[in-house]
């Protein structure tokens, strides 16, 4: 090898590494990049600051805005003039949602009757988690429930929520003694209620990470397909890459749809559980 060919070929190579090295301190929660990608407010940069808390305006809690009013406004929209206004193709689709929800989750999982009650907040949550993953799929947007701030503030409303109805529902001495079966062995209580706490303790950590991982890893997938085009440089490779992107971006929306729908269906059975623990 000559002098000039090993001279392009290092060339080359430092090209190829410093493009990865960049795409990788994209996803460095080091780089300010990083930050700005996630929605995440930089750890020491200006925003607005109360009692230690950062209340920073960024774009996630934009597209939340947008998500909250998305809700609202469409429920409005669906509810309006009760049977008295035409019906369009958009009320006919959000009233067959909201019967989906009513019978499929909240009505399985809660009873018909205690269910009525609690149709607005399944509803709500269904329609918040759905418009925020759908918004967040705009190029140039943020996902808020790609971020854990997000998603684990949903889960604890869900875990302060059902519990608090199970112990309004049964009392808060009558629900702590129904976390266990009855009529164990009296020992082995000590071994029954910490699990019983812990697994209460997981189920809004697993409502957080679920949903924030899923949408997180769609995202981080689709850029990273976006980025194998530019590092190959080639014509004739770049359409793979781009095409597995479409496909994985239209895959995406599917998974908008069903991790609002396991959140809602997870949130009712929590909820079920606590207000009927016969069951």
């Amino acid at each position: 090898m000559s002098a000039e060919q090993a001279a392009t070929a290092e060339h080359s190579a430092e090209g190829g590494g410093s493009i990865m090295s960049h795409i990788l301190e994209e996803f460095s929660l080091t780089n300010e990049h990083a930050y700005q990608f996630f929605g995440i407010p930089l750890p020491h940069g200006s925003g607005m600051h109360f009692f230690g808390l950062d209340f920073s305006i960024n774009k996630a809690v934009v597209v939340v805005w947008l998500a909250t009013f998305l809700t609202i406004g469409l429920v409005w929209y669906t509810g309006r003039g009760g049977g008295l206004v035409a019906r369009g193709r958009l009320r006919n689709l959000v009233e067959a949602i909201v019967q989906f929800i009513k019978v499929d989750i909240v009505d399985a999982n809660i009873g018909a009757h205690e269910g009525k009650k609690w149709l607005p907040f399944i509803g709500s949550l269904f329609f918040l988690i759905l418009f925020s993953n759908l918004l967040g799929l705009i190029p140039g947007s943020n996902s808020p429930t790609s971020n854990i701030n997000m998603t684990a503030t949903l889960a604890i409303i869900v875990f302060l929520t059902f519990v608090g109805a199970g112990m309004v529902k049964q009392g808060p001495f009558a629900y702590m003694k129904n976390l266990a079966p009855h009529g164990m062995p009296g020992w082995l209580y000590v071994i029954l209620y910490p699990l019983e706490i812990f697994s209460q303790l997981a189920k809004p950590l697993s409502l957080a990470l679920r949903l924030f991982a899923n949408l997180l890893a769609g995202h981080i997938l689709i850029l990273s397909l976006l980025a194998l085009i530019i590092m190959s440089g080639s014509i004739i490779v770049a359409p793979i890459p781009f095409a597995f992107s479409i496909i994985m971006y239209a895959f995406e929306i599917f998974v908008s749809f069903i991790q609002a729908y396991i959140f809602a269906v997870l949130s009712a059975i929590y909820i079920g559980a606590a207000i009927h623990p016969e069951h």
